[in-house]
């Protein structure tokens, strides 16, 4: 990637007074303002020296925060928000943040509410439009799910942007993960090609952690923290009967970071199995055998497998798609489930199996502490951003600090565990599971 693959977009010249008000503080600001403000990409050591030996200017992301000078006036500006994709801890937490920044900080009334996703800019589904308050907001954070509701799959951009213009929309928030993404994008150019004075600026929700450049999505804490109470309670059922097994299916379609972070909070998962990962079920090396194993030494198991793992065993097989154009993956849970019990039937071993998808339940609960903080200040930043003039964008997180990063650069490339990488070698130490469960390759265990 490039300088310029960072470089988020404007509407124009910032030039009204932002009411954000000094308080008593030594310097005279509650804050510092920013003003070109950059966050590296790459911090370490190696890499400042690296550009200092070749005279480079290291990759950054923009800093997100507020500003000295606005581009909308506030009395003039109204703002719309929708929710799109699946659930995920934290949606109303985002809402009632975006709702109360807007209202409280910059003093801007006029804030609605697009219901069902996308869906809901579009005449045919007749969804209607409601106003979005402080009093109306007021106790949503203490509830799972989006009070907007929710759809997923693709609607005609020059609707939606028929639709902005009709409601006379000077800013639209997405809170979506890669689809509302690419969606939110896409609102955009046809915005830009109209020459509309429409900022969309995006709070990505994905529940799998899977954004690339963002060092965490908003959920996904929540997520791993339910997820390590069912380990606990899944590790008591296989350890409750003589030769007993259980199977924990969590999210991640595409990246293991769920089931990763879940087994290592709470370190009673004897298996990981990721999509990320390729392993074998038969052979020497493989999957089964290293089980066999763990129920001879220590008569119970405990396996945790991410959604999107597996995917080996199914191909050439059919596979359905869902409205946004993901492929929905085959049950990787029933499938271990039906091999495990071949396996030790066959050779006349007997084992209880027990298997737990406790998904649904997860990503619809309420955040928890931390990611109801983390939701607050993203919504924030995203305000900040927005009502700066900044356009096409995503609010992120690096390092510690928050970011702003167009949107085609979080939606090229999607983030997945690296199998060499320290995160994946802690996850082994943890579990003890074989490094390789291949019967090629690397065999160490």
């Amino acid at each position: 990637m490039t300088h310029e693959d960072f470089e988020v977009k404007g509407l124009g010249r910032a030039t009204i007074k932002s009411p954000l008000k000094p308080t008593f503080h030594p310097d005279g600001l509650s804050f510092r303002f920013i003003e070109n403000d950059r966050i590296l990409l790459d911090s370490s050591l190696d890499h400042f020296k690296h550009c200092l030996r070749n005279g480079e200017t290291p990759i950054s992301f923009e800093k997100a925060g507020p500003h000295k000078h606005l581009y909308f006036d506030p009395a003039r500006t109204k703002v719309a928000i929708v929710t799109c994709g699946g659930l995920c801890p934290g949606i109303n937490n985002v809402i009632r943040s975006v709702v109360n920044q807007l209202y409280y900080r910059y003093k801007v009334n006029k804030v609605i509410g697009v219901q069902y996703g996308f869906e809901g800019f579009i005449p045919k589904y007749n969804h209607p439009i409601i106003e979005l308050t402080p009093e109306s907001v007021d106790a949503i954070h203490l509830f799972g799910g989006t009070i907007l509701g929710s759809s997923r799959g693709n609607q005609p951009v020059d609707e939606i942007v028929d639709r902005l213009r009709e409601l006379e929309v000077d800013i639209l928030f997405c809170i979506g993960g890669d689809g509302t993404l690419h969606g939110a994008h896409a609102i955009y150019e046809e915005v830009d090609r109209r020459g509309l004075n429409i900022s969309v600026g995006t709070i990505p929700k994905t529940i799998d952690n899977d954004i690339d450049l963002i060092d965490k999505s908003f959920g996904f804490e929540t997520a791993f923290s339910i997820a390590n109470k069912i380990i606990r309670d899944a590790h008591n059922e296989a350890k409750g009967v003589y030769n007993g097994i259980a199977i924990l299916k969590l999210m991640g379609r595409n990246s293991g970071f769920i089931a990763a972070y879940a087994a290592l909070s709470i370190q009673e998962a004897n298996f990981v199995l990721i999509p990320e990962m390729d392993f074998d079920l038969e052979g020497p090396n493989g999957f089964l055998q290293a089980l066999r194993k763990r129920i001879e030494n220590r008569h119970h198991a405990l396996i945790v497998v991410a959604e999107g793992a597996g995917k080996q065993f199914f191909e050439g097989q059919t596979f359905d798609i869902d409205a946004s154009g993901n492929i929905k993956n085959k049950d990787i849970g029933i499938y271990l489930k039906e091999k495990i019990s071949e396996d030790f039937q066959s050779r006349n071993i007997s084992v209880t199996i027990k298997y737990i998808d406790p998904s649904y339940i997860i990503r619809s609960a309420p955040a928890n502490a931390n990611d109801s903080k983390f939701c607050g200040l993203l919504a924030q930043n995203a305000v900040h951003a927005a009502m700066a003039g900044r356009t096409d964008y995503v609010v992120g997180h690096w390092n510690h600090l928050f970011t702003l990063l167009p949107i085609p650069c979080a939606i090229s490339i999607p983030k997945r565990i690296d199998m060499n990488d320290e995160l994946w070698w802690n996850v082994l130490e943890t579990t003890g599971q074989p490094v390789s469960m291949k019967n090629t390759g690397n065999l160490l265990s």
